[in-house]
């Protein structure tokens, strides 16, 4: 009777271990939605954040990181978790957050500094049921194009840029699209969804002489993005006597490939085929709803050649990337003498660390757009 009693108080200290086990791996668990508000002391107003954490991999939680009351845009996140100790790193805001995990695992609290934070701040994240969800904002749906998918301008005017005018860029102001200060070095990769690096045979102007135009369209609605290419590639044609053609030439290129433990960012969980890049600062990326060729656009508009695609990875996904702009790819002599916004690695190792991925400079043949002929239009 005795040994019997004997074996079942230690079965029953197996069975109250194996509970207290089940609740620190419950506690461990980070998986879900964390909600929160936090503010700055530059901005007093509470912003209300929300994290969803994916299952942990490989040791390291993913997130995506959201601050609804400033935007609809996701920034990818990582957390690691021990001894109750958590570490989150949201690489698109260059911030940090260490926070202690209650018992419970459903409480996590601790300060969040760098990037967006010049100094530390308070915040509180609660772990909610689906009912308690804030709603995260949806995206601006794209506007309605032109009825005519083959559209043009139904008027324009091109005019040399005033030597002193500082403002530049393209816009779409109610009816009127707008050309400001722009080379045909700015307006043809746009215009022919190229890059400068793969467009060869342009004169010594193409690059110097700048241009004001206004056009419009010849319909109702706003046209979308594709079909302001197609008018304005019908401008150049037509006010610049412009005439190209595509061909296969090998040249110095960025080859983007999965490193050894990548990637290390998610797949999206937004509809649509619009990806949406965001730069807000220098050295500082967030892609939301983006494949694999947006973001080598991305790196070939950035770097000195064209980049491309050999991940092997389909669809749309979730990721952010923080460097340090134009710094030398050499070692630091002392890490310590580096200035708080100097902490990150270059482009290219910020890529592999970050996001797993490599670039590596290589030759391949790739597309180009051959300029035939281009003369400089009359004014108006």
């Amino acid at each position: 009777m005795t040994g019997f009693w004997n074996v079942s108080r230690t079965a029953k200290g197996l069975c109250a271990f194996a509970i207290l086990a089940s609740y620190g791996l419950l506690a461990q668990d980070l998986t879900g939605t964390w909600q929160g508000e936090v503010n700055t002391r530059e901005n007093p107003q509470h912003l209300r954040t929300v994290l969803k954490v994916s299952p942990q991999d490989g040791g390291v939680f993913r997130a995506s990181f959201y601050s609804i009351d400033q935007t609809y845009l996701s920034f990818p996140a990582t957390i690691t978790l021990k001894n109750g100790v958590v570490r989150l790193q949201i690489p698109g805001i260059g911030a940090d957050y260490d926070a202690k995990l209650n018992k419970a695992g459903d409480t996590m609290e601790g300060t969040i500094k760098a990037g967006v934070f010049p100094t530390p701040v308070p915040w509180t994240l609660k772990r909610i049921k689906p009912e308690e969800a804030w709603v995260i904002p949806e995206p601006p749906k794209p506007p309605k194009g032109l009825a005519n998918s083959d559209p043009s301008f139904e008027v324009a005017t091109v005019k040399l840029s005033p030597p002193d005018s500082r403002t530049m860029g393209m816009r779409m102001q109610g009816s009127i699209f707008s050309v400001m200060n722009l080379t045909l070095a700015n307006m043809m990769p746009f215009s022919y969804d190229t890059n400068i690096h793969q467009i060869v045979g342009a004169p010594a102007w193409f690059s110097t002489e700048r241009f004001d135009i206004t056009g419009k369209p010849d319909g109702e609605g706003q046209p979308t993005q594709d079909q302001l290419r197609i008018m304005l590639r019908k401008l150049l044609v037509d006010r610049f006597q412009l005439t190209v053609h595509k061909e296969l030439q090998e040249m110095p290129v960025y080859i983007l490939s999965l490193g050894k433990n990548g990637p290390k960012f998610s797949k999206t969980e937004k509809t649509g085929d619009t990806p949406f890049l965001v730069i807000p600062r220098p050295g500082t990326l967030a892609l939301s709803n983006g494949t694999m060729a947006d973001l080598c656009k991305f790196y070939t508009g950035t770097l000195d050649r064209p980049c491309v695609d050999q991940t092997g990875l389909t669809g749309r996904y979730e990721l952010s990337l923080v460097w340090t702009p134009d710094r030398p790819q050499t070692p630091v002599a002392d890490p310590n003498k580096l200035a708080p916004g100097d902490a990150f690695p270059d482009i290219f190792g910020a890529t592999q660390e970050q996001l797993g991925l490599k670039l590596e400079s290589a030759k391949s043949r790739i597309e180009v757009l051959v300029i035939d002929k281009v003369e400089k239009p009359s004014e108006n």
